[in-house]
């Protein structure tokens, strides 16, 4: 990982009376929620944090209710003041930041898109994208031309005066998103955006993420409590529980080697196919396989495999990026996905119709779930 544009270490949050006092000390820091709660009236939201998230990336931070997942996104901007930790911005220590400071941060440096939009209902389309131009004191000719340009980039184009409550949920965070990029910012901080929004407003609205990240390259941290977005989403995905990080990695690391049960029944249920690359199922090269047998690379989703494998009348070679062989693949290895062999066992039952003979090779039990 190049330098990282945020640096979290150490990092607490504790509410309740004198939990400045919990980080050092080690019987109170190591106490299970119940036993803090019981013994000092105090609740650990955030729990000695660390993580890097480099520019660029697109890092998610997901839980369940009550994880801590929303208190740790607005520690890294002081929206919550943290107990004690460091939070480094491209080096400089926010919690050490002087309100000047850090009123430059939130304006230029790190904006945020909340899960309830936060507009301003008196003021239109064009004036709620352009508040925060507004409030850095920019002239009005040059933050509404500005302003026009985020629009028409976040798909709201001929909506400019229009007022909130004459927009659908969907089109409202298009106008928080526009917001949030006005001000041109390294890093967007997203706190659950999308939960509001009925299933298909809510795709859209992850495809736009997508799509601007991949048209502007900014850093962006996501918050969600959702395993499928978080999948289609992140680089990477930090998993957390009672305040705590539980597995930090890319999605078909978690999904590939889930750190312990809590994981492994998180991503129980994940399309194993739409997510582990084939090196999760490579196996060594077997010396009946002919050196001109077909070749795929090895960060190739096991489900875009399934064509040339099924065709293929020998194995099929795995390359890294490099072009060194890894392993083989057959129909097994495909097959062994769905019967257990990788992430203890959940498979994904579509792969089986794909297969020529994939049927015969269910169990009982997998036929009545498929």
């Amino acid at each position: 990982m190049n330098s990282p544009v945020i640096s979290v270490r150490n990092l607490w949050k504790v509410f309740g009376p004198g939990g400045e006092k919990v980080p050092g000390d080690p019987k109170l820091s190591q106490s299970s929620p119940a036993d803090l709660l019981g013994r000092a009236g105090c609740v650990a939201a955030v729990r000695n944090m660390n993580f890097d998230v480099a520019k660029g990336e697109v890092f998610v931070v997901m839980g369940l209710s009550g994880s801590g997942k929303s208190t740790l996104i607005r520690c890294l901007t002081r929206l919550i003041e943290p107990t004690a930790g460091q939070v480094l911005v491209d080096g400089r220590d926010v919690l050490q930041a002087a309100p000047a400071e850090l009123r430059e941060l939130r304006r230029r440096k790190m904006s945020m898109v909340f899960q309830h939009f936060g507009l301003l209902p008196h003021r239109t389309v064009l004036d709620n994208v352009s508040y925060g131009l507004q409030i850095r004191g920019t002239a009005k000719k040059e933050r509404h031309a500005a302003s026009r340009e985020i629009i028409e980039l976040v798909g709201l184009k001929g909506y400019e005066q229009h007022y909130p409550d004459q927009l659908s949920g969907g089109m409202q965070q298009r106008v928080g998103l526009g917001r949030a990029l006005a001000g041109d910012p390294d890093t967007i901080l997203f706190d659950e955006p999308f939960s509001a929004l009925d299933p298909l407003i809510r795709r859209d609205m992850q495809a736009e993420v997508i799509r601007l990240h991949k048209e502007m390259g900014k850093t962006m941290v996501f918050v969600t409590h959702d395993l499928s977005e978080a999948l289609k989403l992140g680089d990477r995905i930090l998993i957390m529980r009672d305040g705590e990080m539980v597995q930090m990695g890319s999605g078909d690391e978690l999904v590939g080697s889930p750190a312990d049960s809590y994981i492994a029944d998180f991503v129980s249920e994940v399309p194993r196919a739409d997510v582990l690359t084939l090196k999760w199922i490579t196996r060594p090269v077997d010396a009946a396989t002919p050196a001109d047998a077909p070749v795929l690379a090895a960060g190739t989703l096991i489900r875009d495999a399934i064509p040339l494998v099924t065709d293929s009348s020998c194995p099929v070679l795995v390359a890294e990026p490099g072009g060194a062989v890894l392993g083989q693949i057959d129909r097994d290895s495909i097959l062994s996905v769905i019967h257990g062999g990788v992430s203890h066992g959940a498979g994904s039952h579509g792969i089986a119709a794909q297969l020529p003979d994939g049927g015969s090779h269910a169990s009982p039990s997998e036929e009545a779930v498929a």
